[in-house]
């Protein structure tokens, strides 16, 4: 980092030096340091999906919203995919997932937070979303159980990035399976898990405990934190940094050739 560059992002000068990236900057890796975007969230699991992506010298990686309802944040990943696409030249296919109708029936029980989710919230406006969505956006309706197998069958770029926003524990089991046993992926996926940092959160309901026996369940997939985001950030607590993970294929990262340089090694893994 240049002087000035420590200078802008020391703390008396922080915030205005934000807003100046803000409104200024072009480069996403800049706007990604300084979350400087309305979900930094989003860019930041774009980007290094991407960064992902040309280390296995791959050309193009499917991002996904698990999740969509009023669509602002199908949008905001469309957007971060442009300005990645732009800079790195990793072709992205933005694709979001939702029933169309609200949140699926919770479970009766506290698995699925009854006390906090309702059937029916978060209907989607589905002609006033696809008139926002661009070429590269693609809306999927149905239940995820259904729609995400099929998906799964006929997806040539591997996934990079996903989101999962839908707030059940039950749902958050159909998401997972995108890194199931039919799984296309990166060695390594990056996650935004929306609901596990709530004060109604915990371990043993919700997003979290799917990913626990997710993890579980699957020895060649594991999910865990996303070590190491909150290096080179400006603003490094930041509450959805704590939401970040990634899912490590190890079969794909076993599989890898053991005669090989280690520099050649680390461009496929």
């Amino acid at each position: 980092m240049s002087i000035l560059g420590r200078i802008a992002a020391e703390p008396p000068f922080r915030l205005a030096s934000y807003y100046v990236v803000k409104r200024f900057a072009h480069s996403v890796r800049t706007i990604d340091r300084w979350g400087a975007v309305a979900r930094p969230n989003y860019l930041a699991g774009v980007l290094a999906a991407a960064d992902q992506a040309k280390r296995q010298q791959q050309r193009a990686i499917s991002v996904i919203e698990f999740g969509v309802a009023g669509g602002s944040g199908l949008v905001a990943l469309q957007e971060a995919a442009a300005g990645v696409e732009r800079d790195t030249g990793i072709g992205i296919s933005v694709w979001g997932f939702d029933t169309g109708e609200g949140l699926p029936e919770p479970l009766h029980d506290y698995r699925d937070h009854p006390d906090q989710w309702i059937a029916a919230d978060y209907k989607m406006d589905v002609v006033k979303l696809r008139a926002r969505l661009e070429r590269r956006t693609t809306l999927v309706l149905g239940p995820i159980s259904e729609t995400l197998p099929a998906w799964l069958e006929n997806t040539q770029a591997p996934v990079g990035f996903i989101s999962c926003d839908v707030d059940l524990y039950s749902s958050t089991n159909d998401v997972l399976q995108v890194f199931g046993p039919r799984r296309r992926m990166l060695h390594r996926a990056f996650i935004y898990l929306a609901d596990i940092n709530f004060v109604f959160n915990h371990r043993f309901a919700g997003e979290r405990l799917a990913v626990d026996e997710f993890n579980r369940r699957n020895e060649m997939v594991k999910i865990d934190r996303w070590r190491g985001i909150k290096k080179g950030r400006v603003f490094d607590t930041e509450p959805w940094l704590e939401s970040m993970y990634v899912a490590h294929d190890l079969l794909a990262i076993n599989a890898c050739v053991p005669e090989r340089a280690p520099s050649e090694r680390c461009a496929l893994v």
